[in-house]
């Protein structure tokens, strides 16, 4: 969907139709998901958290305008604040696990314990960024935001976002080993050679 297409979605549900909202809901809710779920690691909060960001933006929508801020960056900023309500109320604070959905039919007890070990392997890796770089990851892998948006979510400049995530791909990258080579660099940079 492109943004003249997105505006016109988001200008619908603001006016009140249902069906609009419910694109919306469509478009967007697995990303939230995705987010949230990374963020709190519990599948069933992450559930109820996500459907929780989708009532408050019904409920903050008529107020929503867009001022050159794309619609993803203010809902990911209302599912951050959520997030953050939730960790406060809980008082712990939450673990950054991988959540990968597979087949136990599929593969075997080896290729399992590898995959795990792996899976644990770079959650660790992740725990070990700042706050900052791993929410510029989630928010642009896990929700699969562009670095607009998460900058918005974020608080944030595009490039300090950009800044963040080369950062935090580069430490993951020493952490576990993983040699880039000079065009993968440019790539993730977002500069050409």
């Amino acid at each position: 969907m492109d943004d003249e297409a997105l505006e016109r979605l988001v200008g619908a549900a603001r006016r009140g139709d249902p069906e609009a909202f419910g694109a919306l809901f469509d478009r967007y809710h697995a990303p939230v998901y995705r987010y949230v779920v990374a963020r709190v690691g519990r599948p069933s909060d992450a559930e109820d958290l996500a459907q929780l960001v989708f009532v408050k933006a019904l409920e903050a929508l008529p107020r929503y305008e867009a001022r050159g801020v794309p619609f993803g960056g203010w809902l990911f900023k209302l599912a951050r604040n959520v997030v953050i309500d939730h960790i406060r109320t809980r008082r712990e604070h939450a673990p950054l696990d991988l959540i990968v959905e597979r087949s136990t039919d599929a593969e075997g007890p080896d290729e399992l314990a590898v995959l795990r070990q792996e899976m644990d392997s770079v959650a660790a890796a992740l725990r070990r960024l700042t706050p900052e770089q791993r929410e510029a990851i989630e928010l642009r892998f896990f929700a699969g935001l562009s670095a607009r948006e998460a900058a918005e979510a974020m608080g944030r400049q595009e490039g300090t976002v950009r800044g963040l995530q080369f950062r935090a791909i580069a430490a993951l990258r020493r952490e576990l080993g993983i040699e880039a080579s000079p065009d993968e660099l440019a790539r993730v940079s977002g500069t050409t050679r």
